[in-house]
């Protein structure tokens, strides 16, 4: 038995494998094989040249257009559930909005996703999104029109 790590949908963890068969490698890599076949007739959402793109600017770089596509898949399904996770923490703040509030809102059906949201769910897969509370044009907008210096 060996160890080895793996991405999982919460990061990077310690994956224990058992010895294959040759059998059983054998079908592994006719699979593998299949599925990189399979890459040449799929057109990912996120283009080749973005992804070949992004590869370039972190120093690599691959003529074999299957690789790419793997990538863009890869981060298709990042994305996908980077969103989900994030609509549930929205539908659950949504929750906690008081009922009187709540029954307004409801006429709209909208969610809205915020930054909050967001970051909650990208903190779960191990990015730390940091945003500023707001923008501003000057350093006094969203002062006390008292306490300002103009």
């Amino acid at each position: 038995m060996h160890e080895e790590l793996g991405l999982g949908k919460k990061g990077w963890r310690r994956m224990n494998h058992n010895p294959q068969s040759s059998e059983g490698r054998h079908d592994d890599d006719a699979a593998l094989s299949d599925f990189l076949a399979s890459l040449m007739d799929y057109t990912p959402t996120i283009p080749d040249e973005l992804v070949e793109h992004y590869l370039a600017k972190s120093g690599f770089q691959c003529p074999d257009v299957r690789l790419t596509r793997l990538v863009a898949v890869a981060t298709q399904k990042f994305v996908a559930e980077v969103a989900g996770d994030a609509l549930q923490h929205c539908k659950a703040r949504q929750a906690t909005i008081p009922k009187d509030k709540r029954d307004k809102q409801q006429k709209d059906k909208r969610l809205v996703l915020t930054m909050e949201d967001l970051s909650k769910a990208l903190r779960e897969y191990g990015v730390n999104l940091r945003h500023q509370e707001y923008f501003a044009d000057s350093p006094s907008t969203g002062m006390d029109p008292a306490t300002r210096d103009e």
